[in-house]
C-alpha cells in the first residue's frame, strides 16, 4: 500500500512538473484574406472536413500538437491521426504536412497564403498572423 501511495505521488509530482502551455496561436500568411476564425473552422481544416485552408502539423511528440488538439479539435492528437488515416486511406484527403517545429510553421506559413498551422503564442512575429488563440 505504501508503495501505491508513494507511485500516486510520484505520478502527481511528475504531472506537476510538466507545464500546460498557456496559449497556442493559429496562424496563416499575412496576406490571408482570413482575419478571424471561430475555433470550429480551424478544427475543421485540422480534421480534414475543409480543404480551403492547407494545414501544417507539429510533431507527434511536440506538447503544443498535444495542446492545440485539446483545446481546439476537442481530440487528443492519437484520434486526430486515426482520423486522416481513414480519410488517406479511402482517397478523401492527403495527410497534413508534418514540419519540426514552430519556426517551420512560421516559414511554411510564411511560404504559402492557403497555409494554416499553429505555434505557442510567444513564438508569433511578423511573418505569420494570428486568426485564432486558444487558451
Amino acid at each position: 500500500m505504501k508503495q501505491l501511495i508513494k507511485a500516486a505521488i510520484g505520478a502527481a509530482l511528475v504531472a506537476a512538473a510538466v507545464p500546460a502551455l498557456a496559449e497556442v496561436a493559429v496562424v496563416v500568411n499575412p496576406k490571408a484574406a482570413e482575419s478571424a476564425l471561430t475555433k470550429e473552422q480551424v478544427a475543421q481544416f485540422f480534421l480534414g472536413k475543409s480543404t480551403a485552408m492547407t494545414p501544417i502539423d507539429q510533431p507527434e511528440d511536440a506538447p503544443v500538437r498535444a495542446e492545440f488538439h485539446k483545446k481546439v479539435t476537442d481530440k487528443d492528437a492519437s484520434q486526430a491521426k486515426a482520423l486522416w488515416s481513414k480519410l488517406v486511406f479511402t482517397g478523401k484527403a492527403t495527410m497534413p504536412k508534418e514540419v519540426a517545429n514552430s519556426a517551420a510553421v512560421k516559414a511554411a506559413v510564411a511560404a504559402n497564403p492557403k497555409a494554416i498551422g499553429y505555434i505557442e503564442k510567444s513564438a508569433v512575429d511578423g511573418s505569420v498572423k494570428v486568426i485564432y488563440t486558444a487558451q
